[in-house]
């Protein structure tokens, strides 16, 4: 058999990270058993509905390396407004794959149910709606339609009165469905509500569009969060009523907070977009979401995999029935894992779109700035953990700093006058070394602590603080170098009157 599967994001907004996590387990499945993945739009929220995020879904996407073998098509995109869509069509043999553009095939298959005595025409007003419901409650119910258009006779609602048509569920016993991760699924069907199929403005709901979707796409597993267990019986119903073959389905844990606590906001880093600004690589993301309930094997202690050791290792039925806890620490860390495996080159590239951002580097780079970044670089590679912290270690390289105050310039345990002294003795000895390169600052600077009698974090740090306005910075003697003694000079000099 033949896998196929699909992610079909709704553009009501950008898609959870843990919603993400969930596209990472298609991706890879597919992968793994050389089949496709597909992408599908599912824009039949016209209330919430936002075309300015389908592209923004679509490059996320693209940035993790989660690439798609079938999705919308070049004029599909046109027409829902996507901008550059040259740059994401793709198309395929079941399109189209927005589902706006399929309206007929829904409203076509839900008439059939109709006919087949599956499905029903209502016209109950929201007002009467709500008033069921409301009245539900006060008895302690859970609320669901009482079925009132489900009783009048066939042609007591007009196909061209407004109107919804509803599933009609069987009011006596069970719909069962086999799912890889939790096994046997049994629902009553009389807790099952008969759900609106197609709305009156002639769009489906999730539950008709999914089903006549994913058959109509031939898609063999449907691996979705486990929220979406509820809404399955219905799907298995409508597959049912149809004489359609059912899907192997995979209902895989939510990803919560350590603790068990939903998923939080962390400064806003919910989305693929959010945490590509925040600085993460997308293979130290891919790798952490791979990893997020799922494990290669018993007692596996590997936890860096690349894109090709987590396809050849992936395994759907090795997913865990738990929810996975989103841990940040543990995502921060991988992250510095995957900055120290870049090289020089690469990682100056992944750096220079933040320092640009934050106008510290011009656009485009000119070689000569570029040839500075290339000496920077490898003084901070170890030292970050996101992109973003680049640009707070080393803006003081780019632009004026202000003279630190007296309390900075103290802050190593030294009186004034002490410091004074250090700072004048430094810029002696910097003045007199021929080259200032890294390897003829650091035996001078040593030299000078040794004959000041100080430890060198009293002297180091306060050359630190008074160079580059920091009491943390890339490793000293190569900042110096980089900086020039001209800027080293003036600066030693501007802090040493701050203590005048």
């Amino acid at each position: 058999m033949s896998v196929r599967v699909r992610f079909a994001p709704s553009p009501t907004g950008e898609p959870h990270i843990g919603n993400v996590r969930t596209v990472v387990f298609n991706w890879l499945f597919a992968r793994k058993m050389g089949g496709q993945f597909i992408l599908r739009i599912e824009d039949t929220d016209r209330v919430r509905y936002q075309p300015e995020t389908i592209p923004v879904i679509m490059e996320g996407l693209r940035w993790l390396g989660l690439d798609w073998d079938e999705g919308p098509g070049l004029e599909e995109l046109k027409r829902a407004g996507v901008e550059n869509a040259e740059a994401y069509a793709v198309g395929g043999p079941y399109g189209p794959y927005i589902q706006s553009e399929r309206l007929p095939l829904y409203k076509q298959v839900a008439e059939e149910l109709i006919a087949a005595g599956w499905a029903y025409r209502c016209n109950c007003t929201p007002e009467r709606l709500e008033e069921v419901r409301q009245a539900q409650r006060a008895r302690g119910q859970p609320p669901m339609y009482d079925r009132h258009c489900r009783y009048l006779p066939p042609d007591a609602i007009s196909p061209d009165e407004p109107h919804v048509i509803r599933l009609k569920v069987p009011l006596t016993g069970r719909t069962v469905f086999q799912d890889v991760i939790r096994g046997e699924v049994v629902f009553e069907n009389a807790g099952i509500d008969d759900q609106v199929l197609l709305k009156s403005d002639g769009f489906p709901t999730y539950h008709l569009a999914v089903v006549v979707d994913d058959h109509s796409m031939k898609v063999t597993h449907v691996i979705r969060g486990d929220d979406w267990v509820p809404s399955t019986p219905k799907h298995v119903l409508l597959y049912q009523a149809l004489g359609w073959e059912m899907p192997v389905f995979c209902h895989v844990p939510l990803v919560t907070m350590p603790g068990g606590k939903k998923l939080a906001k962390r400064a806003g880093a919910t989305s693929i977009t959010e945490f590509r600004k925040q600085g993460y690589l997308a293979e130290a993301l891919l790798n952490f979401l791979a990893l997020l309930g799922w494990a290669p094997g018993e007692g596996e202690t590997q936890e860096i995999f690349s894109r090709e050791e987590l396809i050849e290792r992936f395994d759907l039925y090795r997913v865990n029935r738990a929810p996975a806890a989103f841990s940040y620490d543990k995502l921060d860390w991988m992250n510095g894992v995957y900055i120290r495996s870049l090289s020089s080159d690469e990682l100056l590239e992944r750096l220079l779109p933040f320092w640009q951002e934050a106008g510290l580097v011009p656009v485009p780079c000119p070689p000569e700035t570029r040839a500075v970044l290339r000496r920077i670089v490898p003084l901070i590679q170890e030292r970050i953990k996101h992109l973003t912290d680049v640009v707070e270690m080393t803006d003081f390289f780019f632009v004026d700093i202000a003279p630190p105050s007296a309390e900075q310039l103290l802050a190593q345990g030294l009186d004034a006058e002490k410091a004074r002294e250090v700072l004048r003795r430094t810029r002696a000895v910097l003045a007199d070394v021929p080259e200032f390169s890294e390897e003829a600052i650091e035996p001078s600077l040593r030299a000078l602590v040794e004959e000041l009698g100080l430890s060198n974090r009293q002297v180091f740090g306060l050359i630190r603080i008074a160079t580059t306005g920091k009491a943390v910075s890339p490793p000293l003697f190569g900042t110096l170098s980089i900086l020039g003694r001209e800027r080293v000079l003036a600066r030693l000099e501007a802090a040493e009157r701050q203590l005048m």
